[in-house]
């Protein structure tokens, strides 16, 4: 038998409501259900046209301003609030190491840096102070060899010339310390021997007198043999080698490392179980105070969240008690020139290559930059003082203003 209209309205919809329901609900005008679920299939919503009136304003008068149910008036200032930072307390401490010594110290280096030290996170200065700046040491290199137009236009008349290289770099780019590559005696390129890399260091020891990284080409055998006859000619100067890796003779390298006095820079391919592992082996013939940890840097374009994660996670792990990791930390920052985008001609939209390059750089370094790392290996002047401008602001104690907040969405840059 059919329903009645109604009935069938109630049932459709599928409600079925008492008249008792119905009559408070007309006295109260409103209804408030508890533990209401509805199914709902395909909703339409009609809004009926004209339900809104508006407001017609007589020739040459303005039209009224309506003031729409809910809207309120537009912010003029910021709420103030109290804000408290969440101060913790950590039971492990980064190592310090001392780069460079001087003649009071046994060497001739004209100022000695120390780098590490942290007992918090970066830049964390509502907790901890940083105890020793982040340094940055700029490469030269032994030979000449192809670089990007970005950075060879500011280098191109020193390029054959270790010596000047390094003197342009500390003199007018603002180096801390400068990184000699000595990639000449690599055995596939021209095999220079340990005796011709020594008189390469030496000349740039001469030229200038911030402290020396050494760095190798790569080849495991053939960098031991001349970081040690670097280490031994230079004895007391306290020279960063770079770099100590699993694949060399591990124990002979800590060990000449030690007895000439430098210190090493303990190499691991992005894996901090790595890093333990070979730290360990070199505990039993360095103190962790000749120690720096070079995790390896996947730069903007290759990786650089990798690298970002890998870096902090080593540095939160030394804070929260990890003796292996509890090392400074190395970035190679020119990586970010392998990636191509950093230097290779490409639409109108990303260039001029000039600034793009650097900006590559820096933003590769700044990000490393929060996640700890305390030395910085760079070749780009713009990029290097970019840096050295921004952690200078960020040390200083300085605060921004909120004012300036405010406006964010309609900001120009």
């Amino acid at each position: 038998m059919p329903k009645k209209g109604k009935e069938k309205d109630e049932t459709a919809l599928g409600l079925k409501l008492s008249p008792r329901l119905l009559e408070i609900l007309a006295k109260l005008q409103e209804i408030e259900l508890e533990d209401f679920e509805m199914n709902v299939g395909d909703l339409e919503i009609w809004i009926q046209p004209g339900t809104v009136a508006t407001p017609v304003a007589a020739p040459g008068v303005a039209p009224p301003k309506m003031a729409l149910p809910g809207l309120k008036a537009k912010p003029t200032q910021l709420l103030e609030a109290e804000f408290i930072p969440p101060v913790e307390t950590y039971s492990g401490k980064v190592v310090e190491v001392k780069l460079g010594a001087t003649k009071s110290e046994g060497g001739t280096r004209g100022k000695s840096l120390v780098i590490g030290g942290e007992t918090a996170p970066a830049f964390y200065s509502f907790e901890r102070t940083m105890p020793n700046p982040p340094v940055v040491t700029m490469d030269v290199f032994d030979m000449k060899v192809p670089l990007a137009k970005a950075v060879k236009m500011h280098v191109k008349e020193v390029l054959e010339d270790p010596a000047a290289w390094a003197k342009l770099a500390v003199e007018k780019f603002g180096a801390d310390m400068i990184t000699v590559h000595l990639i000449s005696i690599d055995p596939l390129l021209k095999n220079a021997s340990p005796q011709e890399a020594v008189k390469t260091v030496e000349q740039v020891a001469q030229a200038v007198d911030v402290p020396l990284v050494i760095g190798g080409c790569g080849d495991p055998v053939k960098d031991a043999d001349v970081f040690e006859a670097v280490a031994e000619t230079f004895a007391g100067e306290r020279f960063l080698m770079s770099s100590i890796t699993r694949d060399m003779d591990i124990e002979r390298c800590a060990k000449f490392v030690k007895k000439y006095g430098h210190a090493a820079l303990s190499f691991t391919p992005m894996d901090l179980n790595l890093a333990r592992e070979l730290n360990r082996i070199l505990y039993d013939f360095l103190p962790k105070e000749d120690i720096v940890m070079d995790l390896t840097t996947a730069a903007l374009g290759y990786g650089l969240d990798y690298a970002f994660t890998n870096m902090e996670r080593a540095r939160l792990a030394a804070l929260m008690g990890d003796p292996e990791l509890a090392h400074p930390m190395s970035s190679g920052t020119t990586n970010a020139w392998a990636a191509r985008e950093a230097w290779l001609e490409m639409t109108p939209e990303w260039e001029p290559r000039e600034m793009r390059g650097p900006l590559w750089e820096v933003t590769t370094a700044l990000t490393l930059l929060l996640a700890g790392v305390d030395l910085f290996m760079m070749m780009h002047p713009a990029a290097v003082k970019t840096l050295k401008d921004i952690t200078r602001e960020l040390l200083s104690g300085n605060t921004g203003s909120g004012d300036k907040l405010v406006e964010w969405v309609s900001m120009k840059i």
